[in-house]
């Protein structure tokens, strides 16, 4: 695992919505892995949930997560972050989970009667695959 600072070509995969998932940890140390949408600031990686998920009980447990993003044209080509949750938020007004939506699908999120919290993911290492393929072109 290489440590941060992302390298240029990283940092402009992660700002592309791909597809992405995201993975916590039971409490039994079991991993717990779903499809997620994100968002990458350069610094944080934001992702939304329904306040009823199970990854959200995990991560006030333990906040440490895993973001494996993928390429959406060659899903073998990714990118994966290591973790830790900085903060979880409420988004009452589903700022957050809109912000998501519109990067994903071009509108707001369609449902506005359950209640979201948004975590706030700061990574401290990452690793791509295959090795080699994000080098810039010449």
């Amino acid at each position: 695992m290489s440590r941060l600072p992302l390298p240029p070509e990283i940092d402009a995969f992660l700002r592309e919505p791909n597809p992405a998932v995201i993975a916590t940890l039971r409490p039994d140390g079991s991993p717990h892995s779903v499809a997620t949408w994100y968002d990458w600031d350069g610094e944080l990686v934001l992702v939304n949930m329904e306040d009823s998920r199970r990854r959200l009980g995990f991560m006030h447990r333990d906040p440490r997560v895993s973001l494996t993003v993928l390429d959406r044209e060659s899903w073998y080509r990714h990118v994966s972050l290591l973790g830790g949750v900085e903060r979880l938020e409420d988004d009452p007004e589903l700022v957050d989970i809109d912000r998501l939506s519109m990067r994903y699908r071009g509108q707001p999120h369609r449902t506005r009667d359950k209640p979201r919290v948004s975590a706030w993911i700061r990574p401290h290492a990452w690793h791509a695959w295959p090795p080699g393929s994000f080098t810039p072109s010449p």
